[in-house]
């Protein structure tokens, strides 16, 4: 039996380096980046379903985890966390008994922890605020994540410690609210800011198998993981296609320059005209960078 244990080197963060070119990496990044496709070449050969396997499991695995010091603001919350799947996931609610309840939701390799300048404007706006980190993200337990756990943890946030009504998520977390809002009954009196929402998991798994440069022979069994997992196909984790059942007003905030979540997924959502989505779009603040610009902050904090 061959047994191949697959991890990219921690300087492979954020969707799996899908920003780098390799002619801008270091020598040791290209090296590791070298022997993780040879493995994989190595495992396709030998069998295709493991290989698919491996490559999922990959692509559930963040490569590093944000446990920076905790904002000072932290210390004036409530710690929180719930069981989810056998995972105990961390959270914090800040100004308990507000007069609305609003739910901060991170990116993947990220953590709430990075969306502390939202909280005290939230506050002073009479609002409770909800703060989680993910499975496998910052101060939470587990190792994976895929859309419909965090999903699901949103679901479990909602019902344990809701109902809220005012979202804000980044990337990830915005895919995962915009499935979970499809489950909960809801109004044009909710909000939603997605700030560069990952929009398409389909364009994800592209730029995935495009970067480790996988065999496309391994796709069709790569996508009968997904469904066994979730019982749908991975076209169907989409914020376009969720749009459809969504009924809180949005607030779709994403960069021309993002290349993480590309804005060419968001055009098509766009050309749908969604009566309750406005778009803003930047430029020159990229796919992080904009949550941290104050203008966003500002017209952020107003909308909800």
């Amino acid at each position: 039996m061959i047994s191949i244990r697959f991890r990219l080197p921690p300087e492979f963060s954020g969707k799996f380096a899908a920003a780098l070119t390799f002619a801008s990496m270091k020598l040791s990044q290209r090296l590791a980046l070298r022997y993780i496709k040879t493995k994989f070449t190595l495992l396709t050969a030998i069998s295709k379903k493991k290989a698919a396997a491996e490559a999922f499991k990959l692509f559930c695995t963040p490569q590093s985890r944000n446990r920076k010091k905790l904002p000072k603001i932290f210390e004036e919350a409530e710690k929180l966390q719930l069981e989810l799947d056998s995972v105990i996931v961390k959270g914090w609610r800040f100004n308990k008994e507000g007069n609305r309840k609003a739910l901060i939701l991170h990116g993947f390799e990220s953590s709430v922890v990075n969306f502390d300048r939202y909280i005290r404007p939230l506050m002073k706006k009479g609002y409770e605020v909800l703060a989680f980190d993910a499975p496998a993200h910052g101060r939470s337990g587990g190792k994976q994540i895929n859309a419909p756990l965090y999903c699901k943890m949103i679901l479990a946030i909602n019902k344990r410690f809701g109902p809220v009504r005012s979202f804000m998520a980044h990337s990830f977390g915005g895919l995962a609210v915009s499935l979970a809002l499809e489950q909960i009954s809801h109004n044009a009196d909710y909000r939603l800011a997605l700030i560069a929402p990952a929009t398409e998991t389909v364009t994800a798994i592209d730029t995935f198998f495009s970067f480790l440069k996988l065999d496309p022979a391994i796709r069709p069994e790569f996508e009968r993981l997904i469904i066994q997992k979730g019982g749908v196909s991975s076209d169907w984790y989409s914020i376009n296609r969720a749009m459809k059942h969504i009924k809180a007003e949005v607030l779709w905030l994403h960069d021309e320059d993002d290349d993480i979540t590309p804005l060419s997924d968001v055009l098509k959502v766009k050309e749908q005209n969604y009566p309750n989505i406005r778009f803003v779009f930047t430029k020159g603040l990229g796919h992080r960078r904009i949550y941290r610009d104050n203008k966003v902050t500002r017209s952020i904090v107003e909308f909800l």
